[in-house]
């Protein structure tokens, strides 16, 4: 299995690459105006509002887009593989674009929230969401 870039653990961002340790998927979201945003930035993007902070969400979606890469860009890096933009439930457009476990795929297919640990770093992923 090839190595995976790791992303480096920022002030700004460290929250969302390491609150899978916790189980939980925390996401930015204002507390004047209660918008989500990601990735985050130091402002709200709806309200400009400063007064922004990581809020875990349920860590549940539905597959928005994806592809599927046949390519192994890396030494050791196994394909076919998903990548996916998974729209979140806690609101309309709020998008994390990650890797998709599932063996079949198709856009508006429910997806939950699992982890893969590198060190200090816990790789958001979605899978299928079982009924």
């Amino acid at each position: 299995m090839a190595e995976r870039k790791l992303p480096r653990l920022e002030p700004e961002t460290a929250f969302y690459w390491t609150a899978g340790a916790e189980g939980v998927l925390r996401i930015q979201r204002c507390t004047e105006c209660g918008t989500y945003q990601h990735p985050p930035f130091p402002r709200c993007s709806s309200c400009g509002s400063e007064a922004v902070a990581p809020e875990a969400v349920s860590g549940k979606g539905r597959l928005a887009s994806y592809t599927v890469n046949r390519e192994a860009w890396v030494s050791g890096l196994a394909v076919p593989f998903v990548f996916g933009v998974v729209e979140l439930a806690e609101q309309a457009q709020l998008y994390v674009f990650t890797n998709i476990l599932a063996d079949e795929v198709r856009v508006g297919m429910p997806l939950t929230v699992s982890f893969e640990q590198h060190d200090d770093v816990w790789l958001p992923m979605f899978r299928e969401e079982k009924a």
